[in-house]
C-alpha cells in the first residue's frame, strides 16, 4: 500500500495559517536559544530544563511531553541515535558529538514541529558531510512543495540528494502533515517516485524531516521503547521544518 493511500490532506485557511506562522516563529526562537547552549560538558537534561522554561515563558504547550507517554519536552538524540532520544542528567555532551534536538509546540490549538543537528566542538569530516547532505536534502524537498507538484516529488528530491552524497535515508520514519494535530495525513517518506501521490495545493502544511544515516538505513529501538538508533551503530542526522505549500516559493514556518 502506498503511504499516500486514503490520505485526506487538509487545506488551512488564511486565519489558521496566521496562527501557524506565530507557532512556527516561537519554535524557531526556542530552537535558536537551545542551539546556542550546545557545548562540551552540558547534559541533555540541561537542554530539557531550558526548553521547559522557554515554553513557559512563551505561554505555549510542549507538544512532545506526555505524547503517547513520552517523558520529556524535547527529543535529544546523539550520534548513532536517530530520533526520540530521552534527555538525561547522565548524558554529557563531548567534543565530536552530533546532537539532534527535535521539538514541537502547540499555540492557540495549532502545532509546529522542527529539528536540528548540532555539532559539539570539532566533528570529523564524515559527520560534516552527513549534516550537509541532510540539510541539502531538506532544502531540495522543500523546494518541491509548490502547488501543482505531487507529494512524491518532495520524497524523491530528498532521496536523490542524499543518495548522491553517498548516504542513506531512514525508511521507517517519515515526515507528516501538521495542524490541529501534531501528526496529520499524509505520511511523507524521504524516498519515493517523482510524479506520484496527491497533487499539492496552496495551504497544505507539512513537517518535512529527512533522517540520514552514514551507513545502512535500517534502525532498531532501544529498551526504553523510544530511542531509535542505526542498526549498524554508525551516525545519523536529522533536520526538520514545518512549511506551507505555495504557488510560488514554499513558506517555511520554523
Amino acid at each position: 500500500m502506498s503511504p499516500y493511500d486514503n490520505a485526506h490532506i487538509e487545506i488551512k485557511s488564511r486565519s489558521e495559517l496566521d496562527i501557524m506562522r506565530v507557532s512556527g516563529r516561537i519554535l524557531r526562537e526556542i530552537l535558536d536559544d537551545l542551539s546556542s547552549m550546545v557545548k562540551v560538558g552540558i547534559t541533555t537534561w540541561d537542554l530539557e530544563q531550558r526548553a521547559r522554561k522557554l515554553f513557559r515563558d512563551h505561554k505555549v504547550r510542549p507538544a512532545f511531553l506526555g505524547y503517547r507517554d513520552f517523558p520529556a519536552a524535547l527529543c535529544t538524540s546523539i550520534n548513532e541515535e536517530i530520533v526520540h532520544g530521552i534527555p538525561s542528567r547522565d548524558r554529557v555532551l563531548k567534543s565530536g558529538d552530533l546532537v539532534k534536538i527535535d521539538a514541537g509546540l502547540q499555540y492557540r490549538g495549532f502545532y509546529a514541529d522542527s529539528a536540528r543537528t548540532i555539532p559539539v566542538g570539532e566533528v570529523d569530516d564524515e559527520s560534516r558531510r552527513l549534516m550537509l547532505a541532510a540539510r541539502k536534502g531538506l532544502e531540495a524537498g522543500i523546494a518541491q512543495a509548490r502547488e501543482g507538484n505531487r507529494l512524491g516529488d518532495i520524497s524523491h528530491a530528498i532521496h536523490e540528494v542524499v543518495h548522491q552524497a553517498g548516504f542513506k535515508v531512514v525508511r521507517e520514519y517519515t515526515g507528516h502533515g501538521i495542524g490541529r494535530r501534531l501528526h496529520e495525513p499524509p505520511q511523507i517518506p524521504n524516498f519515493g517516485k517523482a510524479g506520484s501521490g496527491p497533487r499539492l495545493r496552496h495551504g497544505m502544511v507539512f513537517a518535512v524531516e529527512p533522517m540520514v544515516n552514514a551507513g545502512c538505513w535500517e534502525t532498531r529501538t532501544l529498551r526504553d521503547q523510544w530511542t531509535v538508533v542505526t542498526a549498524d551503530g554508525r551516525r545519523s542526522t536529522h533536520f526538520e521544518h514545518t512549511l506551507v505549500v505555495s504557488d510560488d516559493e514554499p513558506e517555511i514556518l520554523t
